[in-house]
């Protein structure tokens, strides 16, 4: 993995943010104009030109479909922020002085994820060792087959790639979040 930025996930980001804002303050405006507090707009004023106004269960349809969109929106925006943790070179040298060795985390997890790619039922497989030696974090985002045995695969992946994989990186212990994701 790398330590850059998701540039893509930034700017999807930057332009929920900025939709949200002005559906906010379209909707500022909307109820300054009803409440009368904009010069030059009546609150009872026709919108349309005709003498004809809808019935006042189509306001109350379009309020609570713009409540309903408002809050899938709101609802996108909170999952763009779940940010998995930062991967980064860990530094394995305990005293400076004798030497430096750096390991990249992506090539750390680069056998896991292939040893879980083999598991029955695994599509596909992205892990992020995160954090540092000492405090480090690992992040699993399984993608399964519509009939993969779940409970099986996480089984595998308990008794046998988190083991090896704390082997491999000589740790005591390894925190991690495993997300399953069906087809």
């Amino acid at each position: 993995m790398s330590s850059r930025r998701n540039r893509p996930a930034r700017l999807n980001r930057f332009l929920l943010t900025l939709l949200g804002v002005a559906a906010v303050a379209a909707g500022g405006f909307l109820l300054a104009a009803r409440w009368g507090h904009i010069p030059g707009l009546t609150p009872g004023a026709s919108v349309f030109p005709h003498p004809h106004t809808p019935a006042y269960w189509v306001y109350y349809a379009v309020a609570a479909g713009a409540v309903i969109v408002g809050l899938l929106c709101l609802r996108w925006l909170v999952a763009q922020l779940a940010l998995r943790p930062r991967a980064r070179a860990w530094q394995l040298e305990r005293d400076p002085s004798q030497g430096r060795t750096d390991l990249a985390t992506g090539v750390a997890v680069a056998p896991f994820t292939e040893e879980i790619t083999g598991y029955p039922g695994v599509r596909s497989v992205r892990a992020t060792l995160g954090g540092t030696h000492r405090d480090p974090s690992l992040t699993v985002v399984i993608g399964a087959t519509a009939d993969a045995d779940l409970s099986g695969i996480r089984s595998q992946l308990a008794t046998q790639g988190l083991p090896r994989l704390r082997q491999a990186l000589d740790l005591p212990a390894l925190p991690a979040t495993v997300e399953f994701r069906a087809a």
